[in-house]
């Protein structure tokens, strides 16, 4: 109990760390939302009114506490660009980048570990080689050039799916996945192939550990060791490696929506940025920071029921 105290206590802590830095940083860079609403010409007393309105006459601290106190009671402010709730914009946007995040964690998981383990099984063999030149390949390529390829693939030429003619979740469900595979598949693969290769890695390493030998000994053939013994030492590691994709995933998805246009989180924070909307790219920050330090909280617990031998520390007891 006190290690999952600990770890809500570094949560907090980080989420706190991260709106200080993103409250700030959208302060301090250059350029004016105010006279993105109003444009060059306007006069000085509008200037100075919008300003007045928004709060952007107080001092940085000020503005801060009072903006703090709103987010934690769900208000996340008006967006300028949308003329909307902030959080409203943004749940309305969650949505498309949440199945989209899922979908991918899923595509790895299933196809990874599998194929981790059969590279692992297969050391040397030409199914392993093969593995190892697939996985180094698509390691290098990144996902929004995969996501070109597809469209031009599977939408361009083969019109299994028509580039860019997104269906939401309320108007078509069936629709609205199959659109969502291409764009998953495009931020799965580089992932899948870092994770076949980490866990490989990983198997490879228990299998010349004492505890193997000694099972080798005793008559177990080189499946049951890896069933029986090596792949539940072999997962711990990658559990971390997991979650640590995961949050790469939800960034990823980013510059994926804008090549799929796609309405997600990832390209609202684009067009919030480039209209100065800072509300909006304050609110989706924090956001994306919530779920990543979220997804690290429960990959640490999961970490310690797996193997209770993980101290509050991180270290071995």
């Amino acid at each position: 109990m006190k290690y999952i105290i600990r770890k809500i206590s570094t949560l907090i802590l980080t989420l706190f760390i991260v709106s200080i830095f993103t409250f700030t940083a959208f302060q301090v860079i250059p350029g004016d939302s105010v006279l993105s609403t109003l444009g060059m010409d306007a006069s000085p007393e509008a200037i100075q009114a919008l300003r007045q309105e928004r709060g952007l006459d107080e001092n940085l601290a000020l503005r801060y506490g009072r903006w703090l106190g709103n987010v934690l009671q769900g208000d996340f402010g008006q967006s300028t660009q949308y003329n909307m709730e902030v959080g409203a914009l943004v749940s309305s946007r969650l949505t498309v980048t949440v199945w989209l995040a899922l979908q991918s964690i899923i595509l790895i998981i299933a196809i990874s570990i599998p194929l981790g383990i059969l590279s692992a099984m297969k050391e040397g063999g030409i199914i392993d080689r093969m593995l190892s030149l697939l996985t180094q390949t698509m390691m290098a390529i990144p996902p929004f050039f995969l996501g070109m390829i597809l469209t031009l693939i599977f939408g361009i030429c083969l019109k299994w799916f028509v580039p860019g003619n997104y269906v939401s979740f309320s108007e078509n469900k069936g629709k609205f996945f199959a659109y969502l595979i291409y764009p998953a598949i495009a931020m799965a693969i580089p992932k899948i192939a870092m994770t076949v290769k980490f866990l490989r890695s990983s198997i490879r390493r228990q299998m010349h550990l004492e505890y193997v030998r000694t099972a080798r000994s005793k008559g177990n053939s080189k499946r049951d060791i890896l069933v029986k013994h090596v792949l539940k030492n072999a997962l711990i590691p990658v559990i971390t490696f997991l979650g640590m994709i995961i949050a790469d995933v939800l960034a990823g998805s980013i510059i994926v929506e804008q090549v799929f246009n796609l309405p997600g989180l990832g390209r609202l924070l684009v067009v919030a940025i480039s209209s100065r909307d800072y509300a909006v790219v304050q609110a989706v920050v924090l956001y994306i920071a919530t779920i990543v330090v979220v997804i690290n909280l429960f990959v640490d617990v999961l970490y310690r029921i797996i193997d209770p031998r993980i101290s509050k520390e991180g270290g071995a007891e």
